[in-house]
């Protein structure tokens, strides 16, 4: 299914040509309609293309895409370089879950946007499956085993969408992964500034924080290395080297490991294999021949490949370590393997600390804290002492007696007992001794 956009036509160099060949005249209608001029000397790439209006190819490879094709149509909302300017190619191969379907629908939305900025050039969709058999899961995509023929296929389908999609209007070509995660919105005038043939940017992914929190993602960016071309020699000739395996040790300088969070993002290094997430280059590397090879081409194949090729053409290719995009992070059957370990964990810990609260709890109802209990008792006793004190104040108001009258109350009871008595014993003397004066007689007698 392919969904064009009119061609430009560049009339006033056409009637031009026209009239100097002296084909003015019945037929000059007709070669109107049906010739095309191109001056292919004008859309050779600059820095600023944005300025010259050069148009740009955006090429999407896509394979069971479904769920990052809502994060790539972000991006492409968002990019800065003038939307009038780019048109885009996607090529749908060996998909088995609705890519297709919700390309449409997306791309309907993007081009019938109500903010006139929005919209894109020329949109075509291509079909072409390739009999990949490599699930797209990260580890069958990732595994050693399957990355020759995966990247020889790879390469066919970035070959098959170029060769239908490139025009001869085109200054660039910019090659993007639809599972870019994060990515600047000026990344195509950041690139095109460098005025490189070939230019790529350094590619990390994000990883949980129990992996590291980051880890470089694209290897296939390089420096070749004498260890890497001895090794090459010693391989057969559709030998495919790459990157990231114990089974290849080249020893080259990765452009991912040389990223310095802090460095300079305009400096250039100059690599011979690219990796293919996000390739700024010039369209006219591509009409000179160069290409992603299908097969071994000097032991490597795909953007590898073609790196080697545009380097063999006398082609600039440069990266730039301290300019980062961000891939999406897919985990490993490791790291699926590894949080599942975790997740475990996390459950066995939480079933721990909820019994242990349990316990605690019940211990609690059953026994209190002495501390607590003698703190209690503390404040009791002092209750009790304070009532006490009290009391005896109170006592001791209530037996005082009032000013001027003697006080016994220092004598004990035995004490006043026996001065009571005494005092009885003389008031009887006394009695006696009066009736004997009043009756002496009768006393005698």
């Amino acid at each position: 299914m392919v969904i064009r956009a009119t061609i430009m036509t560049l009339t006033s160099l056409l009637t031009a040509s026209i009239f100097s060949l002296g084909l003015a005249g019945s037929t000059t209608e007709i070669l109107m309609d049906t010739v095309r001029y191109y001056d292919l000397s004008n859309v050779q790439g600059t820095a600023r293309g944005w300025e010259r209006e050069e148009r740009i190819l955006l090429c999407v490879p896509l394979r069971d895409a479904e769920p990052h094709l809502r994060m790539m149509f972000s991006h492409l909302h968002n990019l800065t370089y003038p939307h009038h300017l780019m048109d885009l190619a996607f090529l749908v191969s060996d998909s088995k879950d609705r890519t297709l379907e919700v390309l449409i629908e997306m791309l309907e939305a993007l081009q019938a946007h109500e903010d006139p900025k929005q919209p894109y050039g020329e949109i075509s969709i291509i079909e072409k499956d390739f009999g990949q058999k490599v699930n797209q899961d990260v580890e069958s995509r990732h595994g050693f085993a399957a990355q020759a023929s995966r990247r020889k296929l790879m390469a066919q389908a970035r070959n098959w969408l170029l060769s239908a999609t490139l025009r001869p209007y085109h200054s660039w070509v910019y090659w993007r992964d639809v599972d870019v995660e994060t990515a600047p919105f000026t990344i195509v005038e950041d690139l095109m500034r460098h005025n490189k043939d070939v230019i790529v940017p350094n590619v990390w992914r994000p990883l949980p924080d129990w992996l590291g929190g980051e880890q470089p993602y694209d290897l296939n960016s390089w420096q070749e290395s004498d260890t890497a071309l001895a090794l090459a020699e010693t391989l057969d000739e559709d030998a495919v080297i790459v990157e990231g395996y114990a089974e290849y040790a080249t020893w080259r300088p990765h452009l991912a490991y040389l990223r310095d969070p802090y460095g300079d993002p305009d400096m250039e290094m100059e690599i011979d294999g690219v990796g293919g997430v996000s390739i700024l280059a010039k369209a006219r590397v591509f009409r000179s021949g160069v290409h992603f090879p299908a097969f071994s081409f000097e032991r490597h194949a795909e953007t590898e490949g073609f790196g080697k090729m545009a380097k063999r053409m006398q082609f600039s290719v440069v990266g730039l370590p301290h300019y980062t995009i961000w891939h999406l992070y897919e985990p490993s059957v490791d790291d699926i393997k590894h949080m599942e370990e975790m997740e475990q964990e996390r459950l066995a810990k939480e079933a721990e600390e909820q019994e242990k609260a349990e316990t605690e709890k019940k211990i609690k109802e059953h026994f209190s804290d002495p501390n607590n209990q003698w703190e209690k008792d503390k404040s009791e006793l002092q209750n009790i002492a304070k009532q006490a004190s009290a009391d005896q104040k109170q006592g001791s108001k209530k037996n005082s007696k009032p000013k001027g009258e003697d006080t016994d109350s220092a004598d004990s009871q035995e004490e006043r007992a026996q001065r009571s008595k005494k005092a009885g014993a003389e008031d009887g003397a006394k009695v006696v001794d009066a009736r004997k004066k009043s009756n002496p007689v009768k006393a005698e007698s």
